[in-house]
């Protein structure tokens, strides 16, 4: 694949407490993204272990080894199909410290090159897990990339952040799922990843879990905020996209981005020597 491009693999399932079931939708949808020819496959938050709160009412008793046997598994299966995976996981900390909400991101070689773990964290999410504190930024193919988790998209000084560090494409991981039926979601959360693509110029593969029910579905979105790519509702899926930075969208934005980011909140060139502007009381 040339400079500047990413063929991505974005999957959704209906990630569950079962560590096996989970790991054989992984190694499914890891060996056609391969298959497919895409460069890299990601999955939803918690895509691998099942999400504490959730999928689990308790981490007591968890089986960590088991855990680690199938990560292993699935590291082997990224080495034969020459892949890289983004799997959205648990990281387990020395007791009585929780574990993290993690994402590991695997290269193609088989090997953990690093591990996102979740920033900000729900108020659910602190019963049972730890927050994290660094980015974790990469380079894929000439394209720098960083990776997110859920609740992170609230947070706009986390992308403004990524943006000043130079990233082009975001991977962010979702489990909005097994909610009672619709919820704000719905209509909150695309809208709200689209407002951060676009006002950072920044691709996204946002990927969540398919249960039921689910407010929405995984998406793919360019850096103009248009989503141009996304996958049925409550179905196991994956879509193959392509992030190509060498093309050029709109971006009204561009030539004061940098100047808001550093605190000029205007692009006036200077202020009018005129007293009318000065008179905010009159007609």
């Amino acid at each position: 694949m040339a400079d500047g491009i990413i063929k991505v693999a974005s999957c959704q399932f209906a990630v569950s407490g079962d560590v096996g079931v989970n790991a054989e939708h992984v190694r499914r949808f890891v060996a056609q993204a391969a298959d497919g020819g895409a460069d890299v496959v990601h999955f939803s938050e918690c895509a691998l272990s099942g999400y504490a709160g959730i999928d689990h009412t308790s981490l007591e008793g968890f089986d960590w080894e088991n855990l680690r046997l199938e990560t292993r598994g699935i590291m082997e299966l990224a080495a034969q199909k020459n892949i890289h995976v983004i799997l959205g996981s648990m990281h387990e900390l020395t007791s009585p410290n929780k574990p993290l909400n993690c994402l590991y991101l695997i290269g193609k070689d088989g090997k953990i090159a690093d591990r996102y773990d979740k920033r900000f964290c729900t108020e659910m999410d602190i019963e049972y897990y730890s927050p994290g504190d660094r980015f974790v930024v990469f380079d894929l193919n000439g394209v720098k990339c960083a990776l997110l988790i859920c609740f992170d998209l609230r947070f706009p000084e986390v992308y403004r952040a990524l943006y000043k560090l130079g990233v082009q494409c975001v991977f962010q991981s979702f489990y909005n799922a097994r909610q009672q039926g619709p919820s704000v979601h719905t209509d909150i959360m695309r809208q709200t990843m689209q407002c951060r693509a676009a006002t950072n110029y920044m691709w996204v593969s946002m990927t969540n879990s398919s249960g039921w029910f689910c407010p929405y579905p995984s998406c793919f979105i360019r850096p103009d905020g248009r989503i141009v790519a996304q996958l049925e509702d409550h179905r196991d899926a994956m879509m193959i996209n392509a992030v190509d930075t060498t093309k050029e969208y709109y971006d009204p934005s561009r030539n004061y981005r940098d100047a808001a980011i550093e605190g000029k909140l205007t692009n006036a060139k200077g202020k009018p020597d005129d007293p009318r502007a000065c008179n905010f009381r009159d007609l």
